[in-house]
This record gives C-alpha cells, sequence and structure tokens, in this order.
C-alpha cells in the first residue's frame, strides 16, 4: 500500500555552496568549500550531499556557486551524480537570502516542496520523517535543529561550589540551526531580492508561528565543516562508525 504522507514530501532541493571557506584555508585556496574532501573518502562534501539527498528522494537538485565556482561546476559535469543537477551562479552578491530566492527560482517544480541545505554541512537523518514534520505542523519553512558537541571540556560543580566531575567536549544545552531545511512552495515569495533572510523572512514567520524547528534524531550523524579540525574529527567519526 502507498504512504499517503509520500506525496506532499519534495523531490527537489537547493544547495548553498557559495561560500569562501575562508577558515578553511588552505584546502579551500583552489577550490570552494563543498569541494573539499572527507579524509579517506575520496569523495567532496558535496558528493556526499547529493548521494544523501538521493537516497531521501530527491530527484533534481539545483546549487548555488559563488567562490571558485567553475572548481564546483567542473566537478559536477564530470562525476556520476546521482540526482540532475543544475547550476547557478549569482552575478553580483545577494545575501543569503537574496541567494537563497535566486537559486529557487531555477527549481524544477515551483509549485511543490523543496528541502535547503548550507554546502558545508555533512549528515545523515531522514528527512522524510522531516517533511511529515514540517507537514503535520502546517508550517512554512522548517529548520532541523542540532545540538553540537562543544570544543571544550566541561566541569559540574556541587552547591558548595566543590567541582564534581570533568565532561569531554560535552553537548550543548542548546539546539542550533542545523543548515538544512524544508521550505513549502510560498516560502521563496517571502525571501528579500537581497539580504538575510535570518535577519526577515524567518523571525517573521516565527512571530506568526508558521516557523517549525525539527530536532535531528539522538545518534543521527551531524557535523557542519568549517575548519581543518572539523575535517579531522569527520574522518576519525567515519573510521569509528565503518562506514
Amino acid at each position: 500500500m502507498s504512504d499517503p504522507s509520500a506525496a506532499s514530501r519534495p523531490v527537489q532541493a537547493v544547495v548553498l555552496a557559495g561560500g569562501q571557506g575562508s577558515r578553511l584555508r588552505p584546502y579551500t585556496d583552489d577550490r570552494p568549500k563543498p569541494m573539499v574532501e572527507i579524509p579517506g573518502t575520496g569523495t567532496p562534501i558535496i558528493g556526499h550531499q547529493l548521494s544523501w539527498l538521493a537516497e531521501e528522494g530527491v530527484t533534481d537538485v539545483v546549487v548555488s556557486c559563488g567562490h571558485l565556482a567553475e572548481v564546483l561546476q567542473k566537478w559536477l559535469e564530470t562525476a556520476d551524480l546521482p540526482v540532475s543537477v543544475t547550476t547557478v551562479v549569482e552575478s553580483e552578491p545577494l545575501g543569503r537570502g537574496g541567494g537563497l530566492k535566486y537559486a529557487a527560482a531555477h527549481l524544477p517544480h515551483p509549485d511543490q516542496p523543496w528541502y535547503a541545505t548550507n554546502g558545508d554541512i555533512w549528515t545523515r537523518f531522514s528527512l522524510r520523517d522531516m517533511a511529515d514534520f514540517h507537514t503535520e505542523r502546517d508550517a512554512v519553512a522548517t529548520l532541523a535543529l542540532a545540538r553540537p558537541r562543544l570544543p571544550w571540556g566541561a566541569v559540574k560543580t556541587d552547591g558548595f561550589g566543590r567541582i564534581t566531575d570533568f565532561i569531554e567536549a560535552p553537548p550543548s544545552t542548546f539546539e542550533i540551526n542545523a543548515g538544512v531545511y524544508v521550505f513549502s512552495p510560498e516560502f521563496a515569495g517571502l525571501l528579500p531580492d537581497r539580504g538575510d533572510h535570518e535577519r526577515t523572512t524567518f523571525p517573521r514567520l516565527a512571530r506568526e508561528r508558521r516557523l517549525a524547528g525539527f530536532t535531528i534524531p539522538q545518534g543521527s550523524y551531524w557535523r557542519a565543516i568549517d575548519t581543518a579540525k572539523d575535517l579531522t574529527e569527520a574522518a576519525k567519526e567515519l573510521a569509528a562508525s565503518g562506514r
């Protein structure tokens, strides 16, 4: 029997791959951030993302390029990809919101929902479950939420101020925007032509109770690749998981 939820799940996505990646130098001196390889995999970050999107039912992806766009475009043209990919390049900087709107205008099904992900996120969780969560809440936009591990050790104290325990790299007590989204068709029309949607569109939707947050399930893998240390940690975690 077919799943009635399947009809409302996106089959298209935008990958925002235009960042400078300055904190990942020297890896990003000759390639954009999403083209940096996870050590030991032989595959760039965006390759992992496209495989994940395909596994989750996505058939069409728009990749928004920027810094060293030609390097990313060349790889996309020559790689054996599991999805149909279109690339777009902003002729002038439009900001995060404007860039997202520009990319969304190139999606093949403007009247259908869509996923979006930042080009430096490496994760694995059920986008189908996130899409169902989005539909159940009648949201215009749903953000994936992560609880990353802090880069420092933490201490516990008792009521008298004595240290009782040390905790290495504990999870944050706050959830953060994980850089993965589900958007309803009308969301693109709410984006600014230029500027940052996280300062305009998201706060507006939150006030209107039309913005939802989907917590990435405990045990699912999530990491933002921002620094060389993140690459090293991702490689270690990959080796430990046996994937």
